[in-house]
């Protein structure tokens, strides 16, 4: 993703207009704009300086704005070359400039140029309560100018009166390019927000989908290897089964182990996928409450007594999102009963319709005594994570032993009518 904070032609900007956001106490470098803008404001003072001048040294002056003394004519001058210099520094010390500079406009006139554009720079990299108070000052001194080098051709007040006009429109140009250059930071910083934050919103995104997808595989992983056990386990206390059943049996295991491998293999893959190197591979199909029977099958050739005393009719019109927590709620109770009480029978009820809710529940006998070969080893992980489906889902979840002593796990699952 191509960041906002460097511009297509930066070129063409001004110096702190190009540097970053979270850069921004260091000092700009001047493009190659400033460059021209502050070669362009040498010369124009430079040539001010050269004009009034010798202006002033002609037998016929055109400016009619005597010094009182002659030597004085070289003292202007002087300082206004001065001033021409310090046009290439004036951004980096605006007020000190300013402040340093404001006397001379009491009488300098061949300084007018550069101390105007000191005026200038002052307003646009200053706040406006600097930029009104060194107006201010600016007035007085401009009365003071009025009354040193009197103009034979216009009175007191008018002459003071035109250096009002052109302080204040300096001032107003000044402030339009300070308030477009901050509305432009201002729209940047915006849109590299924007920018941050749809990265944040992407990488969280992710980071849901991914345990999403964990969960899932989780469920199914514990499913597929509580089979496994179990089959082995038979033929473990079972050594002189039939050559037929053990045979079914190491089919089952070898299919079992396969799945279980291809989705680990899977979920790891997802969980190592990073930034650009993920992969939107199709997920496979989701189960769905029409899926029940056949994993209520597949238990069932396990050897596990699973009596299912209810389904809902017309599970094809159950919602996509509630057929698969209700299916991974009856695989999780399959699991857990395969895990902890093999041998013992399980009952499947899921019942409900539109407007109702569905609920599901799945419940074992209590196991007697620890089973042969010991119980499985689980994390204790799948009954959290059917919790946290159902609460996503706004549903209730409640697991524990009943009032007869079985283990019971049932749920209710909002269906909307």
């Amino acid at each position: 993703m191509t960041s906002l904070a460097v511009p297509e032609h930066p070129w063409l900007l001004p110096g702190e207009l190009v540097v970053p956001a979270d850069q921004g106490r260091r000092r700009p470098r001047r493009t190659t704009r400033d460059w021209l803008v502050d070669s362009l404001a040498f010369l124009a003072g430079l040539l001010w300086v050269l004009f009034v001048t010798a202006d002033a040294l002609s037998p016929d002056p055109a400016m009619a704005i005597p010094l009182p003394y002659d030597w004085m004519t070289g003292v202007d001058a002087l300082l206004g070359l001065v001033c021409c210099g310090l046009l290439w520094v004036r951004r980096r010390w605006p007020l000190g400039l300013v402040v340093a500079t404001t006397p001379l406009t009491m009488f300098a006139l061949a300084a007018a140029i550069p101390l105007l554009i000191f005026y200038f720079t002052l307003v646009v990299h200053r706040r406006t309560a600097v930029a009104i108070a060194v107006t201010g000052a600016g007035l007085v001194t401009n009365l003071v100018f009025s009354w040193v080098r009197p103009d034979p051709n216009m009175s007191y007040w008018e002459t003071a009166s035109w250096g009002v006009v052109l302080s204040f429109a300096v001032l107003a140009w000044g402030m339009f390019v300070r308030a477009r250059r901050q509305l432009i930071v201002s729209l940047r910083e915006r849109a590299e927000r924007a920018e941050a934050e749809q990265q944040l919103r992407v990488s969280q995104a992710r980071h849901l989908e991914r345990t999403r997808i964990a969960r899932e595989m989780h469920d199914v992983l514990a499913h597929r290897i509580s089979l496994l056990s179990l089959h082995a386990g038979a033929l473990e206390f079972r050594p002189d089964a039939p050559a037929d059943e053990v045979a079914r049996a190491a089919g089952v295991i070898r299919g079992s182990a396969h799945a279980a491998l291809q989705d680990l293999r899977e979920v790891i893959g997802v969980l190592r996928a990073e930034g650009d190197h993920d992969v939107d591979a199709p997920e496979p199909p989701q189960p769905t409450l029409a899926d029940l029977p056949a994993l209520i099958a597949e238990s069932r050739s396990a050897g596990v007594n699973v009596n299912v005393s209810d389904i809902v009719d017309r599970s094809g019109e159950v919602p996509a999102a509630l057929g698969r927590a209700a299916y991974r709620i009856v695989q999780e109770g399959l699991t857990n009963a395969r895990k902890h009480a093999a041998g013992a029978a399980v009952t499947v009820d899921v019942a409900g319709g539109p407007g109702a809710g569905l609920t599901v529940a799945v419940g074992n006998r209590w196991p007697v005594g620890a089973p042969p070969g010991g119980t499985l080893p689980g994390a204790g992980t799948g009954l959290v994570g059917i919790s946290e489906r159902v609460t996503l889902a706004g549903g209730r979840l409640a697991y524990g032993r009943d009032d007869a002593g079985d283990f019971r796990l049932a749920a209710w699952l909002p269906w909307p009518a």
